[in-house]
């Protein structure tokens, strides 16, 4: 009996983990090809999860309280550091230690019956009638790209490709207290972040202070310097001067909206390398879990024969981020330190406070 090619994942990821235990649940062979040593290497984002990805994170089982912080609202400063705090009834976020979340789940995905292959990163694949042919001899029956903003799967198959992104760059410090840790501390500065916020959020064992930007040309060094200027700003809410970070991150973000082609016959692409990320809050982690699974379950009838190939349907229902999208424009060319200064207070702010931080909750 010939077995099916299994389908190859590129990039163990939030989308593409997903995507290989819904894959596996129905008995699919799935074959996760990752370049870095082991999941939890350097990761790039923040790991904060919001409550929605929380309350549709049930089939990954439960999050173990030892490698999560809940946080229960945001704490907004203007550019002259005056602040307002912010809620929505019942929403919350979760600080995580991304590389355990990350080791956690490529675990329950191996449990369920997908392999993950370490080491290898993708090369170049080539269609075939059935699926794809890839190096030594490989094929696959189906292609997912999950393998980041600057996607080799994209680029390969000739698909969309981000072209517009910000420059995240975060530290991590260890024994630092601070007033209402129990909030998102988001910081507006045109000098220092413009296009994007800088940030404070006690997470699982330590603290998280970084900062974004929108990418250009020297935006790494530029990034390097902007951060140790927001250090002096923010030292009165928490002092990192004289500390050394534990660890530093950097890293794109895409945060120009969905990339075009999304698909190809029998391929598809998932999360950052579909462009999947807020263009506001350049969150991804809710997106990529959702769309991975679903792209994981349309695959499995695909390759059963009750469902056409999900690269024609599939897509259709990727987020659009249109709101999302005019607020990042009006952010980009129109963002004023003056006007945030006067408005933080108003009922505008709270009520665009809302849709960025809580999904178009009303916040208080």
């Amino acid at each position: 009996m010939n077995l099916p090619a299994p389908v190859v994942i590129v990039g163990a990821s939030f989308s593409g983990l997903a995507c290989a235990q819904a894959l596996a649940e129905r008995g699919v062979a799935a074959t996760i090809i990752e370049r870095k040593s082991e999941p939890g290497e350097k990761p790039h984002t923040t790991g904060i999860l919001v409550r929605e990805a929380v309350d549709e994170a049930d089939w990954l089982g439960p999050l173990p309280t030892h490698i999560t912080r809940r946080i229960e609202g945001v704490r907004l400063y203007a550019p002259n550091m005056r602040s307002i705090d912010l809620s929505a009834p019942g929403y919350y976020f979760l600080a995580t230690d991304t590389p355990e979340l990350m080791r956690l789940l490529a675990r329950r995905c191996q449990t369920a019956g997908a392999r993950i292959q370490y080491g290898a990163p993708f090369s170049t694949a080539m269609a075939r009638p059935e699926g794809f042919a890839l190096p030594d001899g490989a094929e696959a029956s189906y292609l997912v790209g999950t393998d980041g903003p600057k996607s080799h799967v994209a680029k390969t198959l000739s698909l969309g490709e981000n072209r517009q992104f910000i420059f995240g760059v975060e530290h991590e410090y260890e024994g630092v207290d601070f007033d209402a840790s129990d909030r998102l501390h988001c910081f507006i500065d045109k000098r220092l972040a413009p296009g994007y916020i800088g940030w404070i959020v006690a997470g699982v064992g330590v603290t998280q202070v970084g900062l974004a930007r929108r990418f250009g040309r020297g935006s790494a060094a530029e990034a390097k310097s902007a951060m140790a200027a927001f250090l002096e700003k923010v030292a009165p809410v928490a002092d990192f001067r004289d500390r050394a970070p534990k660890n530093v991150r950097a890293g794109l973000i895409p945060c120009g909206g969905l990339v075009s082609p999304l698909a190809a016959p029998r391929a598809l692409l998932v999360g950052d390398a579909a462009g999947m990320v807020s263009p506001v809050t350049a969150g991804g982690i809710h997106t990529a879990l959702r769309h991975g699974r679903a792209a994981g379950v349309a695959i499995a009838d695909f390759l059963d024969g009750r469902k056409d190939d999900p690269a024609r349907w599939l897509p259709d229902s990727y987020p659009r981020f249109r709101l999302k999208r005019s607020l990042r424009w009006t952010y980009d060319n129109f963002q004023n330190d003056a006007a945030f200064n006067l408005l933080l207070r108003s009922a505008a702010m709270r009520a665009a406070a809302s849709v960025v931080f809580f999904h178009k909750m009303r916040a208080k």
